[in-house]
């Protein structure tokens, strides 16, 4: 096939719905909706109160659009699983795009998605100071909504899929979240506030070892391991944001542990409340 006009005649007898979790970001959700176009069979959008365009905009793209007031992110997503009108599910941010090799794929695959036990990964490259990084990450984001649901998470929300139970999808799917420094610094806050919020939540033991090993470990992860040393000072600054993450998530944790201020209960509660509309920190 040579071109996404020839695949899309190829729709086969199990449709998909793509659902995406929306919240003031009208400059990117079209490009979002419109990749999915490509291979589903409908967009639903879930808005969580947004201020902008984003709800009239989906609608005149042809997409379902519910509002739904902010729940946490992992109870969002489920919102929108539920209203999807079928049970192969897509899931995808506003800032993300699905290529077209990755389209192709997932509508060659559509014909033979018997089994439902079987959910599929696909690759995501985040972009940073105008350059795409090499090195991504598999995320389960093609599955059965009858066999397997979303866990809930603070941070890291996932449909619950064995390795073993997941292939992986040909193609990218391109994470366009940098905005600038101020916004990336912005989002960092939040994301180590929520991060050791689910930490202390969830009682996990403040460790000094972590605090002074998990920082050098992430930049030599990322820097060499991850080839980042490729992208020049964009790749630099990836590699040190990581460094201050690791040390801010393990420092905000010994804060909640030695304050006593807050109850666990409440800060998962607040944490979730807060946790409009993003995922965890990641770049790539």
């Amino acid at each position: 096939m040579d071109s996404m006009t020839s695949v899309l005649g190829g729709r086969g007898s199990y449709p998909i719905s793509a659902v995406i979790i929306a919240q003031d970001d009208e400059v990117r959700i079209s490009a979002a909706i419109q990749s999915c176009q490509l291979f589903a069979d409908e967009v639903v959008v879930i808005d969580g109160g947004s201020k902008d365009g984003t709800v009239q905009l989906s609608e005149s793209l042809g997409c379902r659009v519910y509002v739904n007031p902010w729940p946490g992110y992992a109870k969002q997503r489920e919102f929108g699983v539920e209203r999807a009108v079928h049970d192969w599910v897509f899931l995808i941010d506003t800032d993300e795009v699905v290529s077209e090799e990755l389209a192709r794929d997932i509508l060659e695959r559509k014909p033979g998605l018997t089994d439902a036990t079987v959910a599929f990964s696909l690759y995501r490259i985040g972009d940073f100071l105008g350059k795409w990084l090499d090195k991504g990450e598999y995320l389960v984001r093609l599955y059965n909504r009858k066999e397997y649901g979303i866990r809930n998470s603070l941070v890291h929300e996932m449909p619950e899929v064995s390795e073993e139970r997941t292939v992986k999808l040909n193609g990218t799917l391109w994470h366009q979240g940098f905005r600038s420094i101020n916004d990336h610094v912005a989002r960092f806050n939040k994301y180590t506030d929520l991060e050791a919020q689910s930490a202390f939540a969830s009682g996990k033991p403040f460790k000094l070892s972590h605090l002074l090993l998990r920082p050098p470990a992430r930049f030599l992860q990322k820097y060499f391991v991850h080839g980042l040393f490729k992208k020049g000072i964009s790749g630099f600054a990836v590699s040190i944001f990581w460094v201050m993450y690791e040390f801010m998530v393990g420092f905000k944790h010994y804060e909640l542990h030695s304050s006593g201020k807050l109850t666990r209960h409440n800060t998962q509660g607040q944490a979730d409340k807060e946790n409009k509309g993003e995922r965890s920190y990641v770049v790539q």
